[in-house]
């Protein structure tokens, strides 16, 4: 009767101690991440990533927390520099997941560094909202890891929104059939690239020029000739925020005019207009776009700016704070830190966003801009035409004013 006794009290004891501790571990959440603000991904990370971690941080804290059932939970941040090295993100995850014990890990900047530690992310089981990772796997990646979530579709999506708009174009007799294409030898790159060069055969467009350059180029000189030399009314590069700033500027330097100026990410960052180019944007396509007139987007810009300091780009800025929006609901769906069952409400709700009404299609958000324009002083969204708020494509691009205008 004893040892049953002194069994009952041991086992109520250690039941105790476990509630204790699961209440304990429920009076702040914990929420990690690694993100590159040193090297060639930190313009990227600074424009898009990071300032919408600090919005939406800050968001919750001025609510008191997330709220678990009846609590509202208070949050606690660490976070890392993954120095723009896949092989430090894959680290500074791991210290995350097994020395902090975080409840919620939050994803890098870039298609790449997202594929990198996806495989991390999903052997601990965490939710990964791939806010800034384009690439033609999500699909297959939402089925090998159904704990990632794509959140700017795919590849093929970008590359076909790209003809619709060249197109349209070369319907009005605006352009001719030749594309200089250029790429960043960068997940990113290669992805885009590939997916383009059928969709343009498709739509009737010869590849004058198809260029890859390493992501470390500085001098852009070459490019710019070569794509000049090349017949083509239309140039396109895939590339990443420093290739886009140092492509432009060659091309300004060059005076090099094509009827259709087209770059990738970084196009839609406002210091390309406000810091770099000035107004010697007008007409430049490039990756992403906004319904500028949406009041959704002018509430997330106005509170972006008042908490940042700074303008949210007008594509992957958006998404970003949209997939936040996407998790924060999810977790106070479930009521308490159940990686597993937020990850199933994810897959299978809707979720209202600053980017408007968001269900996952297997994992990808197919519902997203993907070619846009600069057109009376901002980033203005073109592709998918569909899409609600898309404005027209303008062309031919005026000529550049000379850089020391």
């Amino acid at each position: 009767m004893m040892k049953t006794l002194t069994s009952t009290l041991a086992a109520a004891t250690a039941a105790a101690l476990l509630l204790g501790g699961a209440a304990a571990a429920q009076d702040t959440i914990k929420i990690g991440y690694a993100v590159s603000k040193t090297g060639p991904n930190a313009p990227g990370a600074g424009i898009t990533t990071i300032p919408n971690y600090q919005l939406w941080i800050h968001d919750i804290n001025e609510a008191g927390g997330i709220k678990l059932g009846d609590a509202v939970v208070p949050i606690e941040v660490i976070e890392y520099d993954d120095q723009s090295n896949t092989e430090e993100l894959v680290r500074a995850v791991e210290r995350l997941v097994n020395q902090d014990e975080v409840d919620i890990l939050l994803t890098p900047w870039g298609t790449g560094m997202n594929l990198a530690v996806g495989p991390t992310f999903n052997k601990y089981g965490y939710p990964q909202m791939a806010a800034t990772a384009a690439t033609d796997r999500a699909y297959e990646m939402g089925e090998r890891w159904p704990n990632s979530f794509w959140m700017l579709g795919t590849s093929t999506m970008g590359a076909n929104s790209l003809a619709e708009v060249l197109t349209a174009l070369k319907g009005e007799g605006k352009i001719n059939d030749k594309v200089a294409m250029v790429s960043v030898a960068d997940a990113f790159g290669i992805e885009l690239a590939a997916a383009s060069r059928p969709a343009l055969e498709a739509a009737g467009f010869d590849l004058a020029l198809d260029e890859t350059y390493p992501i470390t180029t500085q001098d852009f000189s070459q490019i710019i000739n070569a794509a000049r030399d090349s017949g083509a009314d239309t140039f396109v590069a895939f590339s990443y925020p420093p290739d886009t700033f140092g492509l432009t500027g060659a091309a300004i330097a060059g005076a090099y005019n094509p009827a259709v100026f087209y770059t990738a990410v970084g196009t839609a960052f406002p210091i390309y207009k406000d810091n770099l180019f000035h107004d010697n944007v007008d007409g430049v396509i490039g990756i992403g776009g906004v319904d500028i007139d949406d009041p959704k987007f002018q509430d997330y810009r106005q509170r972006h700016v008042a908490v940042t300091g700074q303008e949210p780009d007008r594509w992957a800025s958006p998404i970003t704070y949209a997939s936040l929006e996407v998790l924060q609901q999810a977790i106070e769906r479930v009521g308490k830190i159940d990686r597993e069952a937020i990850i199933k409400e994810i897959q299978t709700g809707t979720f209202d966003t600053v980017a408007g009404e968001i269900k996952l299609d297997r994992n990808v958000n197919a519902n997203v801009w993907w070619a846009g324009q600069w057109q009376d002083g901002d980033f203005h969204g073109l592709a998918p035409a569909s899409m609600e708020g898309a404005v027209k494509p303008v062309a031919p691009k005026p000529a550049w004013k000379p850089a020391d205008k």
